[in-house]
C-alpha cells in the first residue's frame, strides 16, 4: 500500500512545502493539495514549490475539476511541471464542489467530465487530441506523463470512473461502503473491456494518532459534513437507497447521517472548526476516518488493503500534524509494507 498526504494551500504557503517535505521525510509517496481557489491559495503555484524542494514523491490536486479552469490550461500545468521535475505529477478530477459552488456554479456533467478526462490525458501525455474542433498538441511537451484518478460516490461517477479513469479517489474510509464502490468502479471497468486490476484505488480521510477519542473526533467532525454535500447530491438525484446494491442504489449506511443535514457553510469547508457539522454523529466520524492508536490505524489499513485499496491518502487538517506523520512514518507505513529478508 502506498501512503499519501492530503494539505490545504492555506497561507503562508512555505508551511505546507514544510509539511510535504516532512511527508516525504516520513515515507510518504504522495502529496495531495486541495484545489478550491477562492478558499485557499493557488494550489499548482505551491505545487511547483514542492517539487523543488522534494526529490521523490509525486504530487497533484485533490481534485481539481473541468469547471474552473480550460482543460486544456490544467493539461499545460502538468506536462511543465513534467518537464521541470521528472513526471513527478498526478492528476485527481472530480466534477466540482467548492471551487464551483463558492461562485454559484454548478458541477459540470458526467459527460463533461468524461471529456475533460480524455484531453487533460492525451495532452499531458505528451499526445495530440481532438478539441472544440481542431487537433491539439503541445510543440514543447516530450515524453510527459500523467494518470488521472476520479474523484467519485454517485453511481454513475463510480461508473465512469471504472471506464475511463486510471484510478479511483474514494473520500472516506468506510469499510463497507468502500468495498461496494470499489467493486462497482471494477465491475464497470471489466464490462467496458479494461482489466480492474489496472486501476489504482485511493481512499482518503482525516488521519489522526492519539488517545482522547473525543478530541479526535471534535477535530475531524468536519469531514462528515463535507462527505455530506456529496451524498446529499447523490441522495437527491437517486432518491433514498432501497437494496444497497447495483447502478442506481447507494449504500444506506452513506446516507442515514445527513437527515439531519442543515445546510451548509463554504467558508469554513475542511476546516476542524467548522460550525456546520454538528449533525454528524460520532459514530460516523469513527467510521468515515481513521483515529486512534498507531495499532487501531494499522489495523483499519490492513482492511483496507485487503478489499483492493492500493494507496491511503491521510487529510492533515487538526492539530497534531507533525505526530501524525511522525508515527506513520516510523509505525504505520512501515507495518503495512512487504517485508524483505537481506538473507534467505
Amino acid at each position: 500500500m502506498d501512503f499519501g498526504v492530503v494539505l490545504q494551500t492555506n497561507p503562508p504557503a512555505a508551511r505546507t512545502v514544510q509539511l510535504a517535505r516532512l511527508a516525504e521525510a516520513h515515507g510518504f509517496s504522495h502529496v495531495w493539495t486541495f484545489d478550491s481557489h477562492l478558499l485557499w491559495q493557488e494550489p499548482y503555484v505551491i505545487h511547483s514549490a514542492i517539487l523543488a524542494e522534494t526529490k521523490r514523491v509525486t504530487v497533484g490536486p485533490f481534485v481539481t475539476n473541468p469547471a474552473t479552469r480550460d482543460w486544456t490550461v490544467t493539461a499545460s500545468v502538468f506536462a511543465t511541471l513534467n518537464e521541470m521535475y521528472g513526471n513527478r505529477t498526478i492528476c485527481g478530477i472530480g466534477r466540482g464542489d467548492s471551487a464551483v459552488r463558492v461562485t454559484n456554479g454548478k458541477p459540470v456533467t458526467m459527460a463533461e467530465l468524461r471529456e475533460s478526462i480524455h484531453v487533460i490525458r492525451e495532452l499531458a501525455n505528451s499526445r495530440p487530441v481532438e478539441y472544440k474542433g481542431a487537433t491539439l498538441q503541445f510543440p514543447w511537451s516530450r515524453g510527459s506523463q500523467l494518470d488521472v484518478w476520479v474523484a467519485a460516490y454517485g453511481p454513475l461517477a463510480l461508473k465512469l470512473t471504472g471506464e475511463v479513469g486510471d484510478g479511483f479517489i474514494l473520500q472516506l474510509a468506510d469499510v463497507d461502503i468502500a468495498a461496494w464502490m470499489i467493486k462497482t468502479v471494477k465491475d464497470a471497468a471489466a464490462a467496458a473491456g479494461r482489466d480492474p486490476e489496472s486501476l489504482s484505488f485511493c481512499v482518503a480521510a482525516p488521519m489522526y494518532v492519539g488517545d482522547d477519542r473525543e478530541h479526535m473526533r471534535d477535530q475531524c467532525r468536519w469531514f462528515g459534513g463535507m462527505v455530506g454535500n456529496h451524498v446529499a447530491d447523490i441522495v437527491a438525484k437517486y432518491g433514498e437507497p432501497s437494496t444497497g446494491s447495483g447502478i442506481g442504489a447507494v449504500p444506506k449506511a452513506l446516507t442515514d447521517y445527513i437527515a439531519g443535514r442543515q445546510g451548509y457553510d463554504y467558508n469554513t469547508h475542511g476546516k476542524a472548526d467548522n460550525d456546520h457539522v454538528d449533525f454528524v454523529p460520532d459514530e460516523i466520524v469513527e467510521r468515515f476516518c481513521i483515529l486512534g492508536t498507531a495499532d487501531e490505524h494499522i489495523a483499519k489499513l490492513e482492511q483496507l488493503r485487503a478489499i483492493g485499496v492500493t494507496q491511503f491518502a491521510g487529510y492533515l487538517q487538526h492539530d497534531n500534524k507533525e505526530e501524525t506523520l511522525r508515527v506513520y512514518g516510523e509505525t504505520v507505513i512501515p507495518a503495512l509494507q512487504t517485508h524483505v529478508a537481506a538473507k534467505q
